[in-house]
């Protein structure tokens, strides 16, 4: 979009920039919150931050949410532009999530699971009820129990269901996955490129998009076969080396939805899945991108398109809050040109539309001429007579 170079300003800018900082700071007397307490404490806001903005990275997470002035949004542009500049030196080997360290794990299909079920850290039993306890200064956490990570690989719930055939296989892929960092997003997408899309898009939007799912836009009535979070290694393989190497821990939140399928001429009846995998702990977008995973697979399964989840361009082209900030939030930018342009249009249509109409009436004129004008008396016959005699 074209821009036109705007003369002054320049101090005004910086004065805006000041001020920003200041308010960001807020009262000088209070302390200032730092990057370690950022971490610990807000955690999820982190987590969803590394997610969105593609790099794992809890310090600069934390820095950037700080620098953003608390706005998730402007954060993760931080992050994405910050992830541009760093050098790619090796690729990981997939993660092995089946052998996570794991701090959380359930399912809502199964009460007896292999390794059995691990509540874990969770909103997902406790009232909604603000807690004032927590305004008071030195308020004294509760210690939390000493159960220590499960670090056994454990089976997976589905693969129960695929013990008996009651669910679709997923073979390994053969093909070098598509990395959408480096290469644009193409139509129509694969499995692969729609799953990096959604790792890396708006947790608000993704949320909407599962919850109109729910509510008929799709015919997608799942069930959380499993939900884990825990911890994860990253290992490479230098081709110098020849061997791998894990260079990390990092923690993840997987979750594998199980959707009905009433089958086709090609396949029989049986049970579909649905993916999620983030940064971090954030299962509620990990559930909504696990539902979109398998909103977007209906031409795969020879499903009726009956939703917007289900459009795959719609959603994945909408995704990105980088994207789309930037192009919502450009508009306070100057428009001043174009602007003009439409200013002068809008006036001369309006002057069309006013000689349209002063054209019209003289038309109208000709048509119906006034007897007055043709010389013609505008007295009523009954007047007329009355002047004669």
């Amino acid at each position: 979009m074209p821009y036109v170079a705007v003369k002054g300003g320049q101090q005004a800018i910086e004065n805006a920039e000041t001020l920003l900082k200041a308010l960001r700071r807020g009262d000088p007397n209070t302390p200032e919150l730092t990057i370690e307490q950022i971490k610990q404490q807000l955690s999820l806001a982190v987590n969803r931050v590394m997610c969105e903005g593609s790099l794992y990275d809890p310090d600069l997470a934390a820095l950037a949410i700080k620098q953003a002035w608390g706005d998730l949004v402007e954060a993760i542009f931080l992050i994405r532009a910050y992830r541009t500049t760093l050098p790619r030196f090796y690729n990981s080997q997939p993660l092995e999530t089946s052998k996570m360290k794991i701090q959380r794990r359930i399912s809502s299909i199964f009460k007896d699971i292999p390794g059995g079920q691990k509540l874990g850290p969770t909103f997902d039993y406790i009232h909604r009820l603000l807690d004032f306890k927590l305004a008071a200064e030195g308020n004294n956490t509760p210690t939390p129990p000493t159960a220590s990570p499960n670090e056994e690989a454990v089976t997976s719930v589905l693969n129960l269901l695929g013990e008996e055939g009651l669910i679709q296989d997923e073979p390994p892929e053969e093909n070098q996955p598509f990395d959408l960092t480096q290469n644009p997003l193409k139509f129509p997408a694969e499995r692969d490129e729609r799953l990096q899309n959604l790792a890396r898009a708006d947790e608000g939007f993704l949320l909407s998009l599962a919850y109109s799912t729910q509510r008929g836009y799709g015919r997608n009535h799942p069930f959380a076969g499993e939900v884990c979070m825990g911890e994860v290694e990253v290992i490479i393989c230098p081709e110098e080396l020849g061997f791998e190497v894990a260079i990390a821990d990092i923690t993840v939140t997987e979750v594998q939805m199980v959707n009905q399928f009433s089958g086709n001429q090609k396949m029989s009846p049986q049970f579909t899945r649905g993916y999620g995998l983030t940064f971090g702990f954030n299962e509620r977008k990990a559930i909504s991108m696990a539902l979109v995973d398998r909103a977007m697979r209906a031409k795969e399964f020879g499903e009726d398109i009956m939703g917007i989840a289900q459009d795959e361009e719609f959603v994945l082209s909408h995704s990105d809050n980088v994207q789309a900030q930037g192009f919502v939030q450009h508009l306070k930018l100057p428009h001043y040109v174009d602007f003009q342009a439409e200013l002068n249009l809008v006036r001369q249509m309006q002057q069309e539309q006013i000689n349209s109409d002063n054209s019209s009436v003289q038309e109208s004129d000709s048509i119906n001429p006034d007897p007055s004008q043709n010389g013609q008396s505008s007295y009523s016959p009954k007047n007329y007579s009355k002047l004669s005699s």
